[in-house]
């Protein structure tokens, strides 16, 4: 599989997916991310008791859900846009050195978007799940 990054139009620092591990093109995926503490959003989420804001959880299990869809040659060249956000919970604080592995499985996908569900875990305890929409536009 290619590198997230040679996929997504995100780079450093909004790239939140370091590999996709397995993936089914159109269909569904799973990868993860690896927090190293360096990230500058740590310092400020919070002083004394570094967390992963959840957003950004949910934006992760985005960009995994952009790398499936960017799989599929109906959109080639084109780039899926957050739609909406149905259902988010974070169950878990997620912190530096933590590895959130990350699955997203596309419920339905159209040539205009989709849906999809995911889940972000650390330790197989899950820490964020959600339901997300996107639509695909033209990239250029």
């Amino acid at each position: 599989m290619r590198p997230p990054a040679e996929v997504l139009p995100h780079c450093p620092p909004f790239l939140f997916l370091d590999e996709v591990t397995s993936m089914v093109a159109g269909e569904r995926a799973e990868g993860y991310w690896r927090l190293t503490g360096d990230e500058s959003f740590f310092a400020g989420h919070f002083p004394g008791r570094p967390t992963l804001p959840g957003v950004l959880m949910a934006e992760a299990i985005a960009q995994l859900g952009a790398y499936i869809v960017l799989h599929d040659d109906r959109f080639a060249g084109k780039l899926p846009l957050f739609g909406g956000l149905d259902g988010a919970r974070f169950r878990r604080q997620v912190g530096p050195g933590d590895r959130l592995d990350l699955e997203v499985e596309m419920t339905r996908l159209s040539a205009r978007g989709g849906r999809g569900q995911g889940k972000a875990s650390v330790n197989d305890e899950v820490a964020c799940q959600c339901e997300m929409l996107f639509v695909v536009v033209d990239a250029g």
